[in-house]
């Protein structure tokens, strides 16, 4: 087994200690985990708590579409992707003011939890390796640590804690349905109503880093295009760097769709 992450060795380390954990779990997981029994592993490991961050992404759709309706002549180029963020700060910063500055559903799902269960310790699990960045630089007040899917199986496997063991799993906390298509490319756009409030030239939907960096580029030279839904990782965050997972594309988009009808 490889070396584990130095966020996967706290959260083993808070585990051991007996810390309260409020686990959210970002809405790509059926890509690698089977519901419910995700939530009794989770039970297992010592999570008081688990919820999905796909209650998160309402707030952060809220939060877009307010800003819409309060600056409805402005461009926005949405931010839930903190690589596209990132990208945006270091390459194009002509950029940030277009970013909408709202809250992503893993920070949008933090402060309900702090405001819900104040002394837990909130613990970020999803596909993406910049999300460990977003939390500690970007919200460190948040106190959020972040950890990815791999760093997930691979404590999973340390402690020996398999599905087949558990007696019951439980359910989520905290849930949430129409977004539970956000980490598809295009699943901000679907579910906060967007393709159905404005003209195709109005908004894009975008994903991998070529069409990413393309976009950008061109940008502030298209006056029609007010929303740019975008995601650096090619599909969407189905194909994110903390996933380990042999199946196609389509078949992981399937299995959110999945999810999604349950």
């Amino acid at each position: 087994m490889e070396e584990l992450s130095n966020e996967a060795k706290e959260l083993i380390g808070m585990s051991e200690r007996g810390t309260h954990m409020v686990a959210m779990l970002a809405p790509s997981f059926p890509v690698v985990f089977e519901y419910p029994q995700i939530i009794g592993m989770l039970k297992k490991i010592g999570f008081k708590k688990v919820v999905e961050v796909a209650r998160g992404a309402e707030e952060t759709n809220k939060q877009l579409l307010a800003l819409m309706k309060l600056h409805p002549d402005r461009k926005y180029i949405t931010n839930p992707c903190p690589t596209v963020v990132r990208t945006i700060r270091n390459k194009f910063p002509k950029l940030v003011d277009c970013l909408a500055h709202i809250d992503s559903p893993m920070v949008a799902t933090a402060k309900i939890c702090a405001k819900k269960w104040p002394k837990y310790k909130k613990v970020f699990i999803g596909p993406c390796m910049l999300k460990k960045l977003e939390a500690q630089e970007d919200y460190p007040d948040l106190d959020i640590l972040a950890v990815t899917y791999k760093d997930l199986q691979e404590i999973f496997e340390a402690k020996k804690i398999r599905a087949r063991f558990l007696d019951k799993f439980g359910d989520f906390d905290i849930k949430a349905q129409d977004t539970r298509l956000y980490p598809i490319s295009g699943g901000l756009a679907q579910s906060s109503g967007i393709i159905k409030k404005l003209t195709d030239p109005q908004y894009d939907v975008i994903s991998g880093p070529l069409l990413v960096n393309k976009i950008l580029q061109e940008f502030l030279e298209k006056p029609e295009l007010k929303i740019l839904d975008i995601l650096n990782c090619e599909g969407g965050c189905i194909n994110g760097p903390g996933i380990v997972s042999s199946d196609s594309m389509d078949r992981r988009r399937q299995k959110i769709i999945n999810y999604w009808k349950k």
